[in-house]
């Protein structure tokens, strides 16, 4: 007979009104689990969790459906859904077995039942970390790329400011400006992140946006030539500040907004916008969704930079699902230093 196990979920327990608390969502262990598919459900397959990865776009999802959304809202009372890698206990699925690793969106509960696993992709690749699937090979790293390479069209001797660079995405798009030969400047919050940008990640000049009052100025001390491309995770007065500095025919990939997804009813104005016409600025506003069919591509560049250590990449790892309410509230304070990752389980 089948074991049948507790089954430990993160609940979301009601829509969230400005800025999410720990106590907007709820670890419960009442759910049980059969760790056997029936026989008579083809197409199915059950997983263990190992992985879960904390993104800001959660937070958007944790609102009731608004204008403009690309994702559905969670549903009260479920479980929160997120990037994750699992391992598979069980499958009646032809393209699936035993024993496989798969990544894609999975609930966040240690086990879990997917009924329409088309949209989840088997890892081949092990001989990196399992975790980097949620994040250097995953989301963030495509996000990363398709901004940089698909867009930005970057040349040697430009000048490229990130913002949010310590995180998931920001430290890794750096490095791919230093390797295509770009000045790099990164914004992060506190010392010891700006410290990792240029020791670790060899950014050329980094700066704590917290301790600076006008942010325009300070960009024009470390752009005194202007801007040629803005990666932007913030938007904001960020992004405001950015636009005056920016050089003729600049680019601008937008792919978070993260200063504004607790401001939704009253998000910060952007007040510098003729400077897009005056300057012949392009802007892109961007999802990794709509460019899964890179994945290929993507991997032919990453894996070898991985490989061979020519680029770094940093996890803030917290251990236990139970403990996964904090760490992805941590991330709408800048706690989290690289990217932020649950680890339900090792294996």
């Amino acid at each position: 007979m089948a074991e049948v196990v507790r089954n430990k979920q993160v609940l979301l327990k009601n829509y969230v009104d400005g800025f999410p608390k720990e106590s907007d969502m709820v670890v419960t262990s009442d759910a049980t689990i059969n760790l056997e598919l029936p026989k008579n459900e083809p197409g199915s397959i059950l997983t263990k969790n190992l992985y879960l990865s904390c993104d800001p776009m959660m937070r958007n999802r944790m609102t009731q459906t608004y204008e403009g959304a690309y994702m559905d809202s969670f549903t009260p009372g479920s479980p929160l859904v997120g990037v994750g890698v699992s391992k598979i206990v069980d499958s009646t699925h032809p393209d699936f077995k035993k024993g496989d690793y798969i990544t894609g969106h999975v609930n966040w509960e240690e086990y879990s039942v997917i009924r329409d696993p088309q949209f989840l992709t088997k890892i081949h690749n092990t001989d990196v970390p399992l975790s980097y699937y949620t994040g250097i090979l995953g989301m963030a790293g495509m996000t990363a790329y398709v901004g940089f390479y698909e867009f930005c069209s970057a040349k040697k001797g430009e000048y490229f400011f990130v913002s949010a660079a310590s995180g998931a995405i920001g430290h890794i798009v750096g490095q791919f400006a230093k390797l295509a030969g770009c000045y790099v400047v990164g914004s992060a919050g506190s010392k010891e992140k700006v410290d990792l940008l240029k020791n670790k990640f060899g950014f050329d000049e980094a700066f704590n946006y917290k301790e600076e009052e006008n942010l325009k100025a300070t960009l024009k001390r470390y752009f005194p030539e202007g801007i040629d491309i803005y990666f932007d995770n913030v938007g904001g007065k960020m992004l405001d500040a950015v636009l005056p500095n920016m050089r003729l025919h600049g680019r601008i990939a937008s792919c978070g907004m993260i200063s504004q997804y607790n401001k939704l009813d009253q998000p910060e104005g952007v007040y510098n916008l003729q400077h897009v016409f005056f300057k012949r600025l392009k802007i892109l506003g961007f999802t990794f969704y709509d460019f899964l069919h890179l994945y290929p591509k993507f991997y032919d560049l990453i894996f070898p930079l991985i490989r061979e250590g020519k680029i770094k990449y940093l996890e803030d790892t917290t251990e236990g699902i139970e403990n996964g309410p904090t760490a992805l509230i941590g991330l709408f304070s800048g706690r989290n230093v690289g990217k932020q990752v649950v680890a339900v389980s090792h294996n």
